[in-house]
């Protein structure tokens, strides 16, 4: 017997809105004869609600590598994309955004396109992307501590005096930054944090990343773009004790004068690109990219 279809649903924004948009989702997938699997947090939340009174949800508690499910949804804005980017990483789960944020760079899916998105997905008429995925490790350590999808960042902890951040790329020394932090971005993280202080965009098909320093002494200084395969390292001093590293807004508090290595996993984040979506089309609509008040 072939087994049931099925299909990941995951979220955090419970306004009345979104939980319209959940049951639009659960609704279409079912009438597809697929089943609608939902991570326990939303689930209890869904479950207990007037709009899902009638419609068949089914908590799932394993890991997303386990579920066989055609493709995870994820309802949300960027943030919430990130967050299930890190569930699905290594799997052959392909990840769709709904968005329901601010921006929707990465979740990119509007909530009026669900019932096209779902024909498209459900007849294969979308390509698959993969995600290059950041690790970061703290000095000889072969265990990563954490993953990115869009950037590794590495901050002041308060107000302390800049930092002294050394420079290696594949083992040679590159530069020494004066500067309140450095980004390591991915292509697809080129949109984010690293474009608001002054980093390039790079096409999300593009195998590079990119090294934004955070407001630099260095006047000469300028973001610079590295093949995807580089390998970072980092010896980041300052007066202060410690440090603030950050991978997709994820914190952790390290010792000053402490090394990091930043580097591109095997593993990478699948993303369901359908055939309408374009890269170019979302920098002008979403950034207003290339707008002209005057015209």
């Amino acid at each position: 017997m072939t087994k049931k279809q099925s299909i990941l649903l995951f979220g955090k924004n419970i306004e009345p809105e979104t939980i319209e948009i959940y049951a639009t989702i659960a609704q279409q997938v079912l009438a597809r004869d697929c089943d609608v699997l939902v991570l326990p947090e939303l689930f209890a939340i869904l479950s207990q609600h007037e709009s899902f009174s009638s419609i068949r949800i089914t908590r799932f508690d394993g890991q997303p590598a386990v579920s066989g499910a055609v493709a995870m949804l994820c309802v949300g804005g960027d943030g919430t994309f990130l967050e299930a980017a890190r569930m699905t990483l290594g799997t052959d789960i392909p990840l769709m955004g709904i968005n329901r944020g601010r921006l929707g760079f990465l979740a990119d899916v509007a909530p009026e396109q669900i019932s096209e998105a779902l024909d498209m997905l459900f007849s294969g008429r979308f390509r698959l992307a993969t995600l290059d995925v950041l690790s970061l490790y703290v000095n000889d350590s072969r265990e990563s501590v954490d993953y990115a999808v869009n950037e590794f960042a590495v901050t002041k902890c308060d107000n302390a005096s800049m930092l002294t951040i050394h420079a290696y790329v594949d083992g040679e020394f590159l530069t020494t930054y004066w500067a309140d932090g450095l980004i390591v971005a991915t292509a697809a993280g080129s949109t984010a944090y690293s474009l608001s202080v002054g980093g390039p965009i790079v096409s999300p098909q593009a195998a590079n990343l990119v090294i934004t320093p955070v407001a630099p002494h260095n006047l000469s200084l300028r973001p610079l773009v590295l093949p995807s395969s580089s390998v970072i390292q980092l010896r980041v001093e300052g007066r202060g004790t410690s440090i603030l590293t950050s991978l997709d807004g994820r914190n952790h508090i390290m010792d000053s004068g402490c090394q990091l290595r930043i580097a591109k996993t095997p593993m990478g984040v699948k993303v369901v690109q359908l055939t309408n979506h374009s890269f170019f089309a979302a920098l002008r609509e979403k950034l207003k990219w290339g707008a002209d008040a005057r015209n």
